[in-house]
């Protein structure tokens, strides 16, 4: 993991105008109304129950190109409560003002019809910014943290790294040390395309040391009983959501498993609202990096989105664990829930925080590698 970091930018013009257009809308808001300019609904109240597609599954573990939907009901008013906060949340993070660095929602527990939006604020510009997001809210419960201290980094132990023995078969499980270069990270369990049976490598972009578009950079094994092996060509490049994705160039193929304690299949993938109802439940994830092993930590926040990283707004983001939870050579593995049938992939491990007052791992969710790129698990 290299990118952490790295200090968010933004160009004077850019400030400027972001600025103009928060104070616009919030002027704006008492005659026309906050939640109308933010194309939020401002009914909340409701009866009754809501189903939500909460993960996609495949009904036969042997075949990766069928995924069906699994649905739960879920109370209408908890629903309704989340639904606004999605918007809001999105809404807010197109406006992005100078000094705001990100925000998620946090979905209250099933009893309580809640729902609220955790919002971090550079420390010097908190007074000016935090006002401004309390009128942008409108109605959401929120909490706004000033962040300060990025200039630092986080110290967490390093291990050795998990290399797998040379399989016989040349199949390939995720959790495992790969090499780019010579940056180690982790494999994610297999991935494929909407409508293909062909797997796919996958593991962290900022990997690669080089600046760039890195397809046809090469992807490699070290295996614990060899010297190590070529695994695959980067045929996808994906800086903003920090994944490659690398086709299988020779006798090793990426397969559905993670290499965990013990080895646990794949089966899919949560969505946002399968994320949701995790926190709704207060129900934790798990993860299997190369270097810190398998972890289990709660979620803390979903469909975040943060510009801490290179001063882009990254979207589909997944708050959760702690910041030891992860360190380098864990950047790629994946975080999943784990099932009698299996595992279900949550997102992938990208960064931790390494600022003080706050402690979490985060990565781009799978639902937004779906539904960006049509890749699944």
């Amino acid at each position: 993991m290299t990118e952490t970091n790295d200090r968010a930018t933004t160009s004077a013009t850019e400030r400027v105008g972001r600025r103009t257009l928060l104070r616009t809308l919030v002027a704006g808001g008492s005659a026309l109304g906050v939640s109308r300019l933010l194309g939020v609904d401002s009914s909340l109240g409701a009866d009754g129950e809501e189903t939500v597609v909460t993960a996609l599954v495949r009904p036969d573990p042997g075949d990766s190109s069928e995924l069906t939907e699994r649905s739960r009901t879920v109370p209408a008013d908890w629903h309704a409560a989340a639904s606004r906060a999605f918007t809001v949340n999105r809404r807010l993070a197109r406006v992005a003002p100078t000094g705001y660095l990100g925000s998620a929602v946090v979905p209250g527990e099933y009893g309580s019809g809640s729902a609220s939006i955790s919002a971090l604020v550079s420390a010097p510009m908190y007074d000016e910014v935090a006002d401004l997001l309390a009128e942008l809210f409108d109605g959401v419960r929120f909490d706004v943290e000033a962040v300060e201290g990025l200039e630092g980094d986080v110290d967490v132990p390093r291990g050795t790294p998990y290399r797998l023995p040379e399989p016989a078969d040349g199949e390939v499980p995720g959790g495992v040390a790969c090499r780019t270069g010579e940056t180690l990270a982790t494999l994610t369990p297999a991935i494929y395309r909407a409508g293909s049976s062909e797997p796919s490598f996958g593991t962290a972009s900022h990997a690669f040391a080089d600046v760039g578009d890195d397809r046809g950079r090469f992807l490699r094994i070290p295996f614990a009983d060899a010297g190590g092996g070529e695994a695959g060509r980067v045929v996808g490049d994906h800086p903003r959501e920090d994944l490659v994705v690398a086709r299988p160039t020779g006798e090793y193929s990426p397969v559905s498993r993670i290499e965990a304690r013990p080895s646990i299949p794949v089966r899919g993938q949560l969505t946002r609202w399968g994320l949701a109802d995790l926190i709704a439940r207060d129900e934790p994830l798990a993860s299997s990096g190369a270097m810190t092993r398998h972890v289990v930590g709660a979620i803390q926040g979903v469909d975040a989105v943060t510009r801490l990283i290179d001063g882009r707004l990254r979207y589909g983001q997944l708050r959760w664990g702690e910041e030891t939870d992860m360190t380098d050579g864990d950047s790629g593995s994946v975080n999943y829930r784990e099932t009698d049938a299996g595992a279900l992939v949550a997102g992938l491990n990208n960064a931790r925080t390494w600022w003080p007052g706050q402690s979490y791992v985060w990565g781009t969710a799978a639902y937004r590698l779906t539904d960006r790129y049509g890749y699944h698990f």
